[in-house]
């Protein structure tokens, strides 16, 4: 099931992102790039207890999309990726490595980055995104998927400069708008070896796959539980392959995982 949060009259619900009648609705492709085709089914509840679809379908080009989910929190994982490490000058972490984006920091599909006025050189880092479906602590290995909602994209974006020249990465990582999430939450998908591309402008910028993880999703929620509760709708950026680059204003970001869809954000200037 593909479960998108939306809007719609000033109304906010979650839906399954289905093919209208006699259409495919672009399913080949998992895309976002024209809508005609998909529906959301609307739900009656959240998907984070028992829930029903009402029937009731609404064209998806008639809504506004949103992030779907509000995490409490973002766990973010840094260099997990060896090209990527390897790109920034920095040693592939022998253990995990995570930080926090805080909630003010995401956005949906669709929704502008705002470039943040300290920094000069901003990146765009496309990720795999994983959310958690109930409250876990200490979670077992064998029990990793159990906790597991689903998937979405993710593009961590950076203030490279700042995260150079500070060394808590609070700033360069969470500022505004610096998470996009979306387009909508893939609940039936194999993560374990999927191409997660990011294109700026139409231009492919970073092509990997999360078979080059060097830590596995089941290896990052047995390490982070360890130490923290997570919560339903929480989510776990899973690092960046390779081809981060700068981003400026009047850039138009796109972050695509196979089997998911394609996240798309333009980049603005602060007003």
């Amino acid at each position: 099931m593909r479960i998108a949060r939306f809007s719609i009259d000033g109304n906010v619900a979650f839906g399954a992102v289905e093919a209208a009648e006699g259409t495919d609705g672009g399913e080949g492709d998992g895309g976002t790039a024209g809508h005609d085709g998909l529906v959301i089914n609307i739900m009656k509840g959240i998907p984070f207890a028992d829930f029903e679809l009402s029937g009731t379908r609404v064209p998806l080009d008639k809504v506004r999309l949103l992030p779907p989910v509000l995490p409490n929190k973002v766990v973010a994982i840094g260099r997990n990726y060896a090209d990527h490490a390897k790109e920034l000058g920095h040693e592939v972490p022998t253990a995990p490595w995570a930080f926090f984006k805080p909630s003010t920091s995401v956005i949906g599909h669709g929704d502008p980055i705002v470039y943040p006025s300290f920094s000069q050189e901003v990146h765009h880092e496309a990720e795999l995104a994983v959310v958690i479906s109930r409250l876990c602590r200490e979670v077992p290995r064998e029990r990793v998927r159990d906790v597991i909602l689903g998937y979405t994209c993710a593009n961590d974006v950076t203030a490279r400069d700042t995260q150079r020249t500070e060394k808590q990465w609070a700033r360069a990582k969470g500022f505004d708008s610096s998470c996009p999430l979306g387009p909508w939450i893939e609940t039936d998908l194999d993560p374990s070896d999927l191409a997660i591309t990011a294109t700026v402008n139409g231009e492919l910028r970073q092509a990997g796959r999360t078979a080059q993880m060097i830590n596995s999703i089941e290896d990052l929620i047995v390490n982070i539980t360890e130490a923290m509760t997570l919560l339903p709708g929480d989510v776990l950026l899973t690092g960046t392959p390779a081809g981060v680059g700068p981003i400026r204003p009047g850039d138009e970001v796109s972050v695509t995982v196979e089997g998911i869809g394609t996240l798309t954000n333009k980049v603005v200037a602060r007003g």
